[in-house]
């Protein structure tokens, strides 16, 4: 299916490209939501009603999470009005200029480092780094790579821990920031292999 979905679009006009994806993607949204309802009434479930209590669930986990969530919301913006984030990127760049590294990438590493505490907040710097340097930079180009290569280990941290109240996250923060780490090595690497040459 997906392999005739690659080939369909290889075929297309780029115009066309956007009308037969959303047509494509609208269908299998209604397809999946009707074979969940029609999998009910085969299994004789009552849909309607476990809806409802689904959504009444979601709205519980939805309120029990929102200390977690402020909280790390303010942390995230006293980390960057309080100059934190700027102040470690420089001292990062300066600390790879003496070792006589290039610091191209430097100008990525906010968009890198905001990543492991917010997607959101990653995209904006991620915007703002395209617009400062321009999107076919180098650095423009490693911020987009930078963006994917790693995740929102605090935020995950912060919503699903909380929603199930753990407080003890034992080894997660740590694992989930080794991950990240080795996420950001890999873009920068990456990025000058394929990058660095065309700018």
């Amino acid at each position: 299916f997906f392999a005739a979905l690659v080939y369909l679009f290889t075929r297309i006009e780029r115009t066309e490209m956007g009308t037969y994806s959303t047509l494509i993607a609208n269908i299998l949204l209604f397809s999946i939501i009707l074979l969940f309802i029609l999998w009910g009434l085969w299994k004789k479930i009552n849909v309607y009603d476990a809806f409802i209590e689904g959504a009444k669930e979601g709205f519980t986990t939805a309120v029990r999470i929102i200390p977690y969530l402020v909280a790390f919301l303010v942390g995230i913006a006293v980390f960057r009005t309080s100059g934190a984030m700027d102040l470690l990127i420089d001292g990062i760049g300066h600390a790879v200029g003496l070792l006589g590294v290039d610091t191209s990438f430097v100008g990525a590493l906010p968009t890198a480092l905001m990543k492991s505490l917010s997607g959101s907040g990653a995209n904006g710097l991620m915007i703002d780094t395209m617009k400062q340097y321009g999107a076919d930079s180098f650095v423009g180009r490693m911020s987009c790579v930078a963006r994917g290569a790693s995740d929102t280990t605090f935020y995950i941290l912060a919503v699903y821990f909380g929603s199930v109240g753990i407080t003890k996250t034992r080894n997660a923060v740590t694992c989930g920031l080794i991950a990240d780490f080795s996420g950001i090595i890999a873009a920068i690497i990456i990025s000058y292999i394929f990058f660095f040459g065309e700018v």
